[in-house]
């Protein structure tokens, strides 16, 4: 009987854990947990308020088990992810909610747990900050351990499994992926999960290459015994490759192993171009628990904290005290190194659960960012008085966002003289000389930067907002998302303009978008003079390696031609082929 050859399939996904591996798939399918629901009679509550706080010592005594086990296999600031799910089994609002659903609703605990832990999940899921919505992964798989606990009904592990293999699965949940057998998991795959996830940075510690965002319903398409290469680097998923193709992912995987090896010792080294120029390497951070990623990173600070992220997930606001630890323990651990605090930045896409706004029709054009805050002072004073008190410890920065013109810094400026003078008659210490800065995103903000850059210390372009704000594109809305263009020929010059007012001024100028980010652009940022990238922590070894290899004087040289062009692709085309003649290795 003839041979026929097997039909090579490739799907495209997003690569969030470097490396490559071949092996055989084992498709993951869990199944749809049955949830047992019964009500209970008024004399049992007590008791199975009881049930439910036996079932949450049990969950918090294996997550701590999951940590120490993460710590021996690859370090104690890895484990601190799970942090965040002991900080889920504290929640006192949704503690509160469990006790609740059987005191009032008297219904089962696993039911109540499951049903609450569902509806925080799906508030943060439904936020279009990818960055956010990632969290709900966190609640559900705590929610998950919990309700396994109370039903006393254990799913056979994926550690379980006995054979070398290519895991297939429709998503990973951070514990999932922390008791993955390292020596039998060659790599996995998933539809759900981004660069942002816990799963993808616990990936990437353990050092298993993964691809994740694949199409829906992928796996169905799947079997177990397929013949799999998976590809971390372009997120690519190649079932049945070809002999050509296995040849030719065996001298790739050399040569990215050869760049891995070199990025890991540029830890302690400084972003320098090949003819002395520098610039401050920092990265963004959400979490109090990815300050471990962001340290391995090489980062010189935090050039973004997002604060937001702080008063999610609750019902009532945090205050000054709560915020103060939060503050002054990042800025510690950072310390010398910067902490950039930016001030709350909700509204929009990003609603606050504790602190409903009015419905807007369009609330990327309304009470948002500062606005927000100078309309409701309580708040901002509140989060002011925290960050001057955390200034103390010396390397503290603040920064406003969604500044659109003079007339808002200057109130904001205002009410944060009176929360000085507050303190300074309290006797409260604090950094007298704390910089300030304001971010532009807003167009007019970019036309005014000279104006604004009087009444600041530094400025900062966050660039997702600045594009999208300038092109009047949603990215998120798929009917005009292929208009956002970043290197659209209008953004471009803005930036420029902004980056001249601030040096004018005699002020640094920092880049905390997504741009700062793609490598592909670091030659256009350091054309425009842009004086410090804060990126995403895992990509700062990357740009690190592409500064050092670059000269400023071919950066400068590529920013006059591209501000001559007149499309974003043409851009786009130029930013990379540079980036390509000096370092293609890295953006492969």
């Amino acid at each position: 009987m003839p041979h026929v050859p097997r039909e090579e399939r490739r799907y495209k996904g997003t690569g969030v854990s470097p490396g490559v591996s071949h092996g055989i798939a084992f498709v993951h399918h869990p199944g749809k947990e049955e949830i047992p629901r019964y009500p209970i009679r008024p004399e049992r509550i007590d008791a199975e308020i009881l049930r439910l706080e036996a079932a949450l010592k049990a969950t918090r005594r294996q997550i701590e088990q999951i940590q120490a086990a993460l710590s021996a296999a690859v370090g104690g600031k890895e484990a601190g992810i799970f942090d965040a799910h002991l900080l889920v089994l504290e929640d006192p609002s949704m503690l509160d909610e469990f006790v609740r659903g059987i005191e009032q609703d008297r219904q089962n605990a696993e039911y109540v747990v499951h049903q609450t832990a569902a509806r925080y999940a799906e508030e943060l899921a439904a936020l279009k900050d990818p960055y956010l919505s990632e969290r709900s992964q966190d609640i559900l798989d705590v929610s998950r351990r919990l309700v396994t606990n109370l039903t006393g009904k254990a799913h056979p592990g994926l550690s379980a499994i006995q054979t070398r293999h290519v895991l297939v699965a429709h998503h990973l949940t951070p514990s999932d992926t922390a008791s993955l057998n390292r020596d039998l998991v060659l790599g996995f795959a998933t539809e759900i999960g981004s660069k942002n996830s816990h799963t993808a940075i616990l990936a990437r510690s353990l050092g298993i290459p993964a691809v994740s965002g694949l199409p829906p319903g992928f796996e169905a398409l799947l079997d177990t015994g397929d013949e799999l290469l998976l590809d971390g680097y372009r997120g690519l998923l190649i079932v049945n490759p070809l002999a050509d193709t296995i040849r030719e992912y065996q001298e790739f995987a050399r040569q990215r192993a050869r760049v891995e090896e070199d990025l890991g010792e540029l830890r302690e080294t400084s972003a320098v171009t090949r003819d002395g120029h520098r610039i401050r390497l920092s990265a963004n951070l959400g979490l109090v628990d990815e300050l471990p990623i962001h340290k391995l990173s090489g980062a010189e600070g935090v050039g973004l904290y997002r604060t937001e992220v702080f008063y999610f997930n609750r019902d009532e606001l945090p205050d000054e005290e709560e915020q103060y630890q939060n503050y002054v323990r990042i800025a510690k651990e950072l310390h010398p190194h910067p902490l950039v605090i930016r001030t709350l930045d909700v509204g929009g896409d990003k609603p606050l659960p504790a602190f409903p706004l009015a419905i807007e029709d369009n609330p990327f054009l309304g009470l948002r960012g500062v606005r927000l805050c100078l309309q409701h002072c309580e708040i901002f004073r509140v989060q002011l008085r925290a960050i001057l008190r955390a200034s103390a410890v010396g390397n503290v920065r603040l920064m406003y966002p969604m500044i659109s013109g003079l007339p808002e810094l200057l109130h904001a400026n205002a009410i944060l003289e009176e929360v000085r003078a507050q303190l300074r008659q309290e006797g409260v210490a604090f950094d007298e000389k704390l910089p300030v800065g304001a971010m532009i995103e807003v167009p007019a903000a970019a036309l005014c930067a000279a104006e604004l850059a009087r009444e600041v210390q530094f400025l900062s372009i966050g660039t997702n907002d600045l594009t999208q704000y300038t092109l009047a594109v949603d990215r998120m809305n798929e009917a005009v998302a292929p208009l956002y263009e970043p290197t659209h020929p209008a953004v471009v010059r803005l930036m420029k303009q902004i980056v001249d007012a601030g040096h004018a001024a005699g002020l640094k100028v920092s880049v905390c978008g997504e741009m700062a980010s793609e490598i592909g652009f670091t030659p256009l940022l350091l054309g425009l003079g842009v004086d410090e990238f804060s990126a995403a922590a895992h990509m700062v070894p990357r740009i690190k390696r592409a500064v050092q290899v670059l000269t400023i004087a071919q950066c400068r040289e590529l920013t006059a031609r591209v501000l001559q062009m007149e499309s974003g692709a043409e851009i786009l085309a130029a930013c990379e082929a540079l980036a390509r003649e000096h370092y293609g290795a890295l953006l492969a």
